[in-house]
């Protein structure tokens, strides 16, 4: 019997400037065992996937997945553009650990209402190479918010931060410096990719990241941590 997987995010799970880690969770489960469907947007904060829970209630999954925290936490961070990207994403307020715990709880108080799917919250990726700097500090903090809102729902907290710290650690990988991403960094990896035809990988190692093209977006080794921790936590526990 095939499980009908919805997975909820923002770029990283749009997957245009990331390795899709939706590729590689159906890679993980035998043929025909999971049907995965796409519900991400770039640039998305808790409050957008707030918005827009319609298409997947509507037709409730059995399994939901929930990768959502990483613009919140950037957000955060000294030289985040803040009030550009209120602007540009129509944000009715300045973006606050608060609000980001609020509108997540709201979602999945909303998922829990409104299907009977098995929900799995995971933990942001690690904030940029450097375990104990500034990002990856906010990273961890907006995890243990997850982790709270997890256990106060009683839905599953995946920890993909978690598991990618263990692996800058293990790797004794070089402490760069985070660098937040502009817009035309962005732009400037879409086109080393679908131009150049450079791996996301390939700009990875150009840069010295471990898991990350750009501090942010994941590579084959980040986003084979986020079907990881999908699989092993909530599909192996619900097949």
């Amino acid at each position: 019997m095939t499980t009908r997987v919805a997975c909820l995010g923002d770029s990283l799970t749009r997957a245009q400037v990331s390795v899709d880690y939706l590729d590689l969770l159906e890679r993980r489960r035998p043929a025909g065992d999971v049907r995965l469907a796409r519900f991400g947007v770039n640039g998305d904060f808790a409050y957008h996937l707030l918005q827009r829970l319609g298409a997947v209630v509507a037709d409730p999954p059995e399994v939901i997945t929930v990768l959502i925290g990483t613009n919140d936490a950037r957000a955060s961070l000294a030289g985040y553009p803040v009030e550009q990207v209120m602007k540009r994403k129509r944000l009715p307020e300045r973006p606050s650990a608060g609000w980001f715990q609020q509108c997540l709880g709201a979602v999945v108080a909303r998922l829990r209402a409104e299907t009977d799917a098995r929900i799995g919250l995971l933990s942001p990726p690690v904030l940029g190479q450097e375990p104990d700097g500034p990002a990856a500090r906010a990273s961890l903090a907006y995890s243990r918010m997850i982790a709270e809102v997890a256990a106060a729902e009683e839905v599953a907290y995946l920890p993909l931060h978690e598991r990618q710290t263990e692996e800058l650690r293990r790797a004794d990988a070089p402490p760069i410096p985070y660098r937040e991403a502009t817009p035309a960094a962005g732009v400037g990896v879409l086109l080393q990719h679908a131009v150049l035809r450079r791996s996301f990988d390939a700009i990875s190692r150009r840069r010295g990241l471990l898991l990350t093209t750009d501090h942010i977006h994941q590579n084959s080794r980040g986003a084979a941590h986020i079907a990881e921790v999908i699989d092993t936590g909530l599909l192996v526990r619900s097949g």
